[in-house]
């Protein structure tokens, strides 16, 4: 499938932000962990997981094609990052008005550029530039 232009920027998107919350939360996670209430190694974990994540879909992005699945699969890898960010920030017990406020708008973020990516992803399969 050929990606449209809209698909491709977004996944741009996506792996920015992805590699830009990594920047922050690897070395931040020790300066972040008090004032957000979640612990530094969740933090610092979180952070390492999303580069090759935000790498994956940096490399899709700069593609012209490739598979509808992979695309598929960044989608409900997203869906899935927010629906965990969300619960963590609802369950988590030390977690302060800051840390709650920071997971929330992080996972809502995720969840726009996830329906973004579907719609993109739609239009590549029509056929849209």
């Amino acid at each position: 499938m050929t990606y449209s232009k809209f698909l491709r920027t977004v996944l741009k998107l996506d792996c920015a932000s992805c590699l830009a919350m990594a920047a922050l939360l690897v070395p931040g996670a020790a300066a972040l962990a008090g004032p957000f209430g979640i612990a530094e190694e969740l933090l610092r974990v979180a952070g390492l997981l999303l580069i090759p994540i935000g790498l994956f879909i940096g490399w899709l992005g700069l593609r012209g094609e490739g598979p509808a699945a992979f695309v598929g699969l960044v989608v409900f890898g997203n869906i899935g990052w927010t629906a965990a960010s969300l619960v963590l920030a609802a369950s988590l017990p030390a977690i302060t008005p800051i840390g709650t406020a920071f997971v929330t708008v992080q996972a809502l973020a995720v969840l726009g550029l996830a329906l973004l990516e579907w719609r993109g992803l739609r239009q590549s399969r029509a056929g849209i530039a």
